[in-house]
């Protein structure tokens, strides 16, 4: 089903049983004039993430630039749109890959080199490229996040190939020995910059894009963890904390509360638990950390 059709779709709900005609059209007029107003208020912030690609090691020390023959332990890399790069974060600590990174060294007591290629405003159209210049800039990582969904929502994309374009890029990933951790499509119905009835079609959209996307991830070989279930009730509960200025991005709060969530499933997938690497079987799909830092 496209956008317009889900539109349409809303409208008719809205105006169920009212039978006619031109109320229909004024149902599905508003949809859309509410589509594009929303569509001013979220894209308003041209603002760029903080900087915060770099090596990480335990114990909270500031990150050490990267450059080539710079040694490290395990290579992560960030993949996906505004909201994998930090938009709306004030500082590199409260961007979602530092977080991860930090919560990555301190549990193995590694060191960790933080990469990003995620782009404000991608969709799942974008990941290709984003793979393409991975491969070029060097060596695939060694564990790859992913979180992207919300632009192809209100880009009004298909579910079908945004979901089939994620499970590309995740069956690319892991093609190249990668883990790979993929934050499904956030509840966009927390977002109060787009006004009812509209909030009510996008957040069914986003709710069944996050399904699609959950489903493509795993037959890819990747691990979900779905984002919108997890933190649509803590952003209800407190959206001035949780919500950056925009009104859409996480504040760094909510960066904090989506990188909990994210890490135990990224320590997983890497074989890492209780602050020690697995020395007996790891998991299906469980890459381990390397035993020696590497340089590259």
């Amino acid at each position: 089903m496209g956008w317009r059709t889900a539109a349409a779709t809303g409208a008719g709900a809205v105006l169920a049983g009212s039978g006619a005609g031109t109320a229909w059209w004024f149902g599905y007029r508003m949809l859309m004039e509410q589509a594009g107003a929303a569509r001013g208020v979220i894209g308003r912030d041209s603002s760029k993430p903080p900087e915060a690609d770099g090596i990480y090691a335990p114990g909270g020390e500031p990150p050490q630039r990267w450059r080539a023959g710079r040694e490290f332990d395990l290579h992560l890399m960030i993949f996906g749109d505004s909201t994998a790069a930090g938009l709306g974060a004030l500082s590199a600590e409260e961007v979602p890959g530092v977080r991860l990174a930090r919560g990555l060294a301190e549990a193995s007591g590694r060191r960790i080199r933080l990469s990003t290629k995620a782009i404000s405003g991608a969709t799942s159209k974008g990941l290709a490229g984003q793979v393409d210049a991975m491969f070029v800039a060097g060596p695939p990582p060694d564990a790859a996040v992913i979180l992207v969904g919300a632009n192809d929502v209100t880009k009004k994309h298909s579910i079908r190939l945004s979901a089939a374009r994620l499970g590309t890029a995740v069956t690319r990933l892991r093609a190249a020995d990668s883990v790979v951790v993929v934050g499904t499509c956030p509840n966009l119905g927390i977002v109060t910059a787009i006004a009812q009835p509209l909030r009510a079609v996008v957040e069914s959209w986003s709710v069944r894009l996050a399904r699609a996307q959950t489903a493509a991830t795993r037959a890819a070989g990747g691990h979900p963890v779905p984002m919108g279930n997890l933190l649509a009730p803590r952003f209800r509960e407190a959206p001035e904390l949780l919500f950056a200025a925009d009104g859409f991005h996480p504040s760094a709060a909510g960066y904090a509360l989506a990188a909990e969530h994210l890490l135990p499933a990224l320590l997983t997938a890497l074989g890492v638990e209780a602050g020690l690497l697995h020395q007996a079987e790891a998991p299906d799909g469980a890459r381990r950390l390397p035993d020696r830092a590497r340089a590259t």
